[in-house]
This record gives structure tokens, sequence and C-alpha cells, in this order.
């Protein structure tokens, strides 16, 4: 298998930028476009757990747009082959707390997916 194919690991990094610009906007229709149209999708969160895409897309549509800017950190993205990639990330919204991302992201005939998401925040230890 080949890790970190360039054309790949641009793909992905594009479809990455595009999701933190949706997220930050609350492009509540672009977020649910990058994100695969299946009930197999998982979404950890902060205080929820959502299994299937109709969850993810309710808890979407409910959250408030206020608050979402955030600074990214040590953000690394790995591809393996041409077709699956995992980008974990940290940002930064409060001082003292800082929060952890990691999406699983699929190559799809309608582009690249997060498949399964994770986010979760911890006390800063810097």
């Amino acid at each position: 298998m080949e890790i970190d194919l360039p054309e790949v690991m641009a793909e992905v990094g594009a479809a990455f930028e595009r999701y933190e610009r949706a997220l930050v906007g609350n492009d509540v229709a672009e977020l649910d476009a990058l994100f695969w149209d299946d009930a197999r999708t998982i979404r950890y969160g902060g205080a929820e757990n959502l299994y299937g895409i109709e969850a993810i897309r309710a808890f979407r549509a409910a959250r408030s747009p206020a608050g979402l800017e955030r600074a990214l950190d040590g953000t690394v993205i790995t591809t393996y082959g041409r077709d699956m990639a995992v980008a974990s990330t940290l940002f930064r919204r409060a001082p003292g707390r800082v929060g952890r991302q990691m999406q699983t992201w699929m190559r799809t005939p309608d582009g690249w997916k997060v498949v399964a998401a994770h986010v979760s925040v911890i006390d800063d230890p810097l």
C-alpha cells in the first residue's frame, strides 16, 4: 500500500480545508455534503454519540452558530492508498481547553467524504 501519495494528500487536504471553512462558517449544507450519506456514518462529539447521517444532520441543524471560530494546531493528514485517509487536529476556542478531532475520510463517486469522526475536549496540557 502506498502511504501519502502527493496527489491524494492534496485532494484530502482540500476536502479538510472545505470542512473547516464550512464548520466555522456554520454552512450546514456543506457540512452535510462532506459526510457520507449512509446509516453507517458515525460522529462522536463532545456530548453526543451520533449514529447515521440522519442523526448527524439533525445535530448540525439544531446546533447554535455562535462561538464556532477556532484555531487549529498540529494537523496531520495521512492517506492510505488512493481511497482512505485520516485527518487529526487539535483546536482551541477557549483558554485552558484543547479540542481533539479525528476524521476518517473515504473516496466516493461524489468525492471525499467523512465516514467517521470523533471530537473531544480536554484540559490544555500547555
